[in-house]
């Protein structure tokens, strides 16, 4: 399983948004997508 796969799913199981973890996690929503398509892991 890979970096964006386990991030998504890990998400996905705690039944947040993109936006809501984003806001967790004190980045930017597009970073979180990002993350999760596997563009970028930084």
């Amino acid at each position: 399983m890979t970096l964006s796969d386990r991030l998504q799913a890990l998400r996905k199981s705690h039944n947040l948004s993109q936006e809501q973890l984003a806001e967790k996690l004190d980045v930017s929503r597009q970073a979180i997508s990002k993350w999760e398509g596997g563009v970028s892991q930084s």
